[in-house]
């Protein structure tokens, strides 16, 4: 089928998985009236799995469908499917870590998975647009979902504090991210990617508005990635927000952020690369080198999972300052992989804390790996990945990272890279430390008790499998990756520009 956007009905079978998710999750809030609130909570997590697996039906079902050229404001590209696979993923996974935590929580179940589906569709949006206003729509989809999740636990005062400053800071960075969108429509008379790109490319954007309006473009997305000095919110934030939620943010609404972030530079604002790439360069550097260095004295593992965070968004950006096809790529792997270890480590910190927020200290996990092998093993796997251990998907993930900042001849931002990865791998092993070497305290084993959630296991070995499937045979993926990015940054132009 060919898209010529010529109805609304073109729209909609554009937007399909979107439309499809937002069915569901309202859906699930209605199913949720039906029952009891104790009855209700297992099935309706299903069921919001569920919806999800339709809508992974849906875009797999759009790689059959192409566009009659690229000048809409959704985009039906490989690099939308490509993304919208992680979010699903990240979605689907944080719900299956969430049945037994918002079972024993006494959570509103109705309103947490349809505030997850909702959220996923923001994403969605994101991914598709080609216009700055539907971004600006979408990022808006996400942040007021998961404010309302940041700050769902109502019995939790840390949760309404991490809501709060969320919240606070996030409609800061909204309003940054707005007015650079009002100054790039101010120089280039119009919103929409393909427009910009072509006045800049002809010489007709008005440089007093484009590089001021570029400025505000940046600093708004890096509040939104967590990209230092505009990180201040991410460690309250995910350290009182209920556990599954602090999964679901650093991953796949991270992900959303950066799949965003890499259109709008790769293609409306690839003209001005020589403006936006000094201002890039110095917030990747210092966030690789903040987010590490201060992720080395956390006690807290939500916390240093939270600058973990950070520190893999200045990995991230690293890709978006290469500003390369293999970058490109590299990010979209970066950002799969990424996403299923860290739901996969925040699984074990789930299951540590019994479905609560007890236990987050580090030393908590003294004599863990021996208590539980299982579970410990996994956990030192997922660490490892973060960490960029070689035979793991992490270890890949910066390679590809690396590759394409070194086709872009960014050699100091490596080494920077290089010798902040040495630097995480004293936070992440201190945790595997803690759990092999250490002793546990006495009365730790009776502690612990209690059966895993069957859903938890299943995520733990899927997020394992892929973390070795993609450590030891990437090629697939990618291979589907770049597949993805081709064509992305010049199909304005015809060519790729010299950068």
């Amino acid at each position: 089928m060919t898209l010529d956007y010529s109805s609304s009905f073109h729209y909609l079978v554009a937007l399909l998985p979107e439309c499809v998710l937002f069915v569901g999750g309202m859906g699930v809030l209605l199913a949720g009236v039906s029952k009891t609130d104790e009855q209700r909570r297992p099935e309706l997590g299903w069921l919001a799995l569920a919806v999800l697996a339709a809508a992974a039906v849906a875009n797999g079902w759009l790689y059959s469908v192409s566009e009659s050229g690229a000048t809409a404001m959704i985009a039906v590209d490989k690099f939308r499917l490509f993304a919208n696979w992680v979010f699903i993923v990240g979605a689907a996974l944080t719900i299956a870590i969430s049945l037994a935590y918002v079972s024993r929580q006494r959570l509103q179940a109705a309103e947490y998975y349809a505030l997850i589906a909702f959220a996923t569709v923001g994403m969605m949006v994101v991914a598709a647009s080609r216009d700055l206003m539907i971004v600006f729509l979408g990022m808006e989809t996400v942040s007021i979902a998961v404010y309302a999740l940041a700050a769902f636990n109502r019995r939790d005062p840390r949760s309404a504090e991490a809501g709060l400053k969320y919240f606070l800071l996030g409609a800061f960075a909204s309003g940054f991210l707005l007015f650079g969108i009002a100054l790039i429509y101010g120089a280039a008379g119009s919103t929409n990617l393909q427009a910009i790109a072509v006045a800049v490319q002809d010489g007709a954007a008005a440089g007093g508005l484009m590089i001021p309006g570029m400025a505000l473009l940046v600093t708004g997305f890096a509040f939104k990635v967590s990209a230092v000095p505009f990180h201040m919110w991410t460690p309250d934030a995910y350290e009182g927000a209920p556990t599954p939620v602090t999964a679901y943010m650093a991953s796949a609404v991270k992900a959303a952020a950066f799949v965003a972030f890499a259109r709008i530079l790769f293609v409306g604002l690839d003209g001005v690369y020589d403006q936006w790439f000094p201002i890039l360069w110095w917030i990747a550097a210092a966030t690789m080198v903040v987010g590490n260095l201060v992720a080395v004295v956390q006690s807290s593992i939500k916390r240093m999972l939270a600058y973990s965070s950070i520190a893999h968004g200045g990995y991230l950006l690293v890709a978006l300052v290469a500003a390369n096809d293999a970058a490109a790529a590299g990010l979209l792997f970066y950002l799969f992989v990424y996403t299923v270890t860290t739901v996969g480590a925040f699984a074990v910190v789930v299951t540590v804390g019994r479905q609560s927020e007890r236990d987050t200290a580090i030393e908590k996990y003294a004599g863990y790996g021996w208590r539980r092998p299982v579970l410990g093993t996994l956990m030192t796997l997922f660490l490892l990945s973060l960490a960029g251990f070689p035979g793991t998907g992490g270890f890949m993930a910066k390679f590809y990272v690396l590759q394409g900042a070194a086709e872009a001849h960014l050699w100091w931002l490596l080494v920077v890279l290089v010798l902040t990865t040495l630097v995480s791998y004293w936070y992440y092993l201190r945790v595997a430390w803690f759990m092999w070497m250490k002793e546990a305290p006495e009365g730790a084993v009776h502690r612990v008790g209690g059966a895993t959630p069957f859903a938890i296991y299943v995520v733990l070995l899927v997020c394992g499998g892929i973390v070795l499937a993609t450590g030891l045979l990437p090629g697939a993926a990618i291979d589907l990756a770049q597949g993805s990015v081709e064509g992305l940054r010049h199909w304005v132009a015809g060519t790729a520009p010299a950068h």
